[in-house]
């Protein structure tokens, strides 16, 4: 089992000071084994700390990242799951699951993360699994008329199931909610299911096991 952070869109300091205090106290170190960030950290800061809550660290260019040494897409791996990371600018129309999937085989993931919308989104399509953790700092967009809800993802990773909660602050309270995508083909089509069952936050079963 491996339990990934995915973030992004954070916008610090230009939209917004800081990531919500409610966030901080859940992303703590040493109980997460890898980040992948959709980009817009915006500033060393963010980098650095970032890099205290998980040493493994993949972070790709956001359309604010101009001055990073950033990647602009990244490929990580945890057998038999293949993962993909972009910002999301490169998707037109922006958030399009059909320009997203077309993305996906092209870098022939199975999973594929995204940002720039700054709104949440897990949901498979064409028999691939697409992550959009929203912005972390609920930093605004010009995409939207609405204030984003600040947010980000967890990914637990077991074996060909990956088990996504999302934590979206909502009216000053975190909460949670669980997708299960599972990779079928004729290798892990017999894996046993994933029995886990969501709880109120931060002590669903998932986390509970890594020491959240």
């Amino acid at each position: 089992m491996v339990l990934v952070l995915v973030i992004g869109d954070l916008h610090i300091p230009h939209r917004v000071h800081d990531l919500p205090a409610k966030f901080r106290k859940l992303l703590v170190p040493g109980k997460i084994q890898q980040i992948l960030c959709t980009g817009n950290v915006c500033d060393k800061e963010t980098f650095e700390y970032l890099r205290t809550v998980a040493a493994d660290v993949h972070v790709v260019q956001g359309d604010y990242d101009e001055s990073s040494a950033f990647p602009m897409s990244s490929t990580v791996v945890h057998s038999p799951i293949r993962i993909g990371v972009i910002h999301g600018h490169q998707c037109v129309p922006t958030g399009d699951l059909d320009s997203l999937s077309a993305i996906a085989r092209q870098m022939d993931v199975d999973v594929l993360v995204s940002g720039h919308t700054h709104t949440f989104q897990a949901i498979e399509h064409d028999n691939k699994f697409f992550v959009n953790p929203g912005s972390a700092t609920g930093a605004w967009t010009g995409l939207y008329n609405s204030e984003p809800i600040p947010s980000f993802a967890l990914m637990d990773i077991q074996g060909p199931v990956v088990v996504t909660y999302v934590y979206q602050l909502i009216d000053g309270e975190v909460r949670v909610e669980k997708v299960e995508f599972r990779k079928e083909d004729d290798v892990v089509k017999d894996a046993p299911k994933s029995t886990v069952m969501p709880q109120n936050i931060p002590t669903s079963p998932a986390v509970a096991s890594s020491g959240w």
